[in-house]
């Protein structure tokens, strides 16, 4: 067991004061901080500190994977560790993103790989050949986007809206309320020519508030306001269409999302614990500077809709511990809430590898005759040779999120 230290990723719309505060680091800081990366992905991989001094999870890995990852997830997912762990914090709007499946990312990744296009090249699509399937869960209220909603709502919506520009794009999936519908409006929108887009905009845009001054509380109103929100940041962007074809999500502290690959989604705004496949595939389709691929986005989407993808944490214990179930291999995580007046210790399985982040209070851990101390922000990376941990509350209350493989092969 060793202190794991992140790697801190700066992304425009990351947060200047909410990864420091909970770090317990000055704020505002000089940079949005987005993420904080813990886990051995070669892009950013976080650095364990031993008794020799800081070594990188990555090497640590790959000089002995049987010790660290154990038998079975070595088996099954190779000599890597198969899941990442994450910090998220968003003060603005994600772009408009999809993943790939496992097969397409494997088939993506060795395209670009024969065509020459260097792994860090900003048009480069697949950083790596896994797909990324991801769980995100609130530690503050956290909005979202996510999935397509009933084709027969949106129509609703757009009727609402009462632009006449509108009605021959709501046409397309009148006539037609499926996913071949949706697909036909999606990909109509966001390939429309910038000067139909530049005119179709601002009817869009006084469409929401219209709709708004006359019913603010009503059936559409925070698609509504997020259209306009997007609008703001990304002024003249095809995703601000492509946002109302999507359901519009707001997670309570606790709450989880759960995507699979091909769920079109963008997130907000909040505060997160994010575990996913260990990947960094992302197919862009808006609402971003970055590189968007639409060919390639279209590719990879699944215009199936689906109900809101909300994960609701599943208590296992008698007081204070929660899984968040979900049909990812690579991954699974668990949280645990102590108190005094509750939960006040946890025992860990040593089974397979974990990484431990703490997100309120201070704890203590104890594996064999090592002990550490977790502050909020702090984590801690378990070896699957190490023995069971156990984890003791030191504040009157404290939260531990436990990352590890999934619970098929652990």
């Amino acid at each position: 067991m060793h202190r794991l230290e992140g790697a801190l990723r700066s992304y425009a719309w990351g947060s200047r004061t909410a990864i420091a505060q909970l770090r317990g680091l000055p704020a505002p800081t000089a940079h949005p901080e987005a993420e904080l990366w813990l886990g051995a992905h070669p892009g950013d991989p976080a650095r364990v500190l031993t008794d020799k001094g800081p070594m990188s999870l990555l090497e640590l890995v790959d000089s002995e994977p049987e010790r660290q990852l154990g038998t079975r997830s070595v088996e099954t997912f190779g000599k890597r560790l198969p899941f990442l762990l994450k910090l998220l914090a968003s003060e603005e709007p994600l772009s408009l993103q999809a993943h790939p499946s496992a097969e397409q990312a494997r088939e993506g990744f060795c395209r670009e790989n024969d065509a020459g296009i260097p792994v860090e090249s900003p048009i480069r699509n697949y950083k790596d050949a896994s797909h990324k399937p991801e769980l995100v869960v609130a530690l503050s209220r956290f909005q979202a986007l996510a999935g397509f909603r009933d084709p027969q709502r949106t129509v609703k919506l757009l009727e609402a809206l009462a632009v006449p520009e509108l009605q021959p794009y709501a046409g397309l999936i009148a006539g037609q309320p499926d996913s071949d519908g949706l697909r036909a409006l999606f990909t109509t929108w966001i390939t429309l020519p910038q000067p139909v887009l530049g005119a179709l905009m601002p009817r869009v845009l006084e469409g929401c508030i219209n709709y708004l001054s006359n019913t603010k509380d009503g059936e559409f109103a925070a698609e509504v306001r997020t259209a306009l929100e997007l609008s703001e940041v990304y002024p003249g962007d095809a995703g601000v269409l492509a946002a109302l074809l999507l359901h519009r999500v707001t997670l309570e502290p606790g709450q989880g999302l759960y995507l699979n690959a091909g769920n079109l989604h963008a997130y907000l705004h909040g505060m997160a614990v994010e575990v996913m496949a260990n990947s960094d595939n992302v197919l862009r389709g808006g609402l971003t500077p970055k590189h968007v691929d639409v060919p390639e986005l279209l590719r990879v989407l699944d215009f199936d809709t689906v109900d809101i993808p909300v994960v609701e944490a599943e208590q296992i214990g008698p007081r204070g511990e929660f899984v968040y179930s979900t049909p990812a291999q690579e991954f699974a995580l668990m949280r645990i809430d102590l108190s005094s007046e509750g939960l006040s210790e946890h025992h860990l399985d040593s089974e397979g590898p974990h990484i431990l982040l703490c997100t309120s209070g201070s704890v203590k851990l104890h594996c064999g005759s090592d002990s550490l101390e977790l502050s909020q922000g702090n984590a801690a990376w378990v070896a699957a040779e190490d023995p069971a941990v156990e984890v003791t509350a030191i504040t009157d209350r404290a939260q531990l999120f436990s990352a590890g493989v999934g619970v098929q092969i652990a």
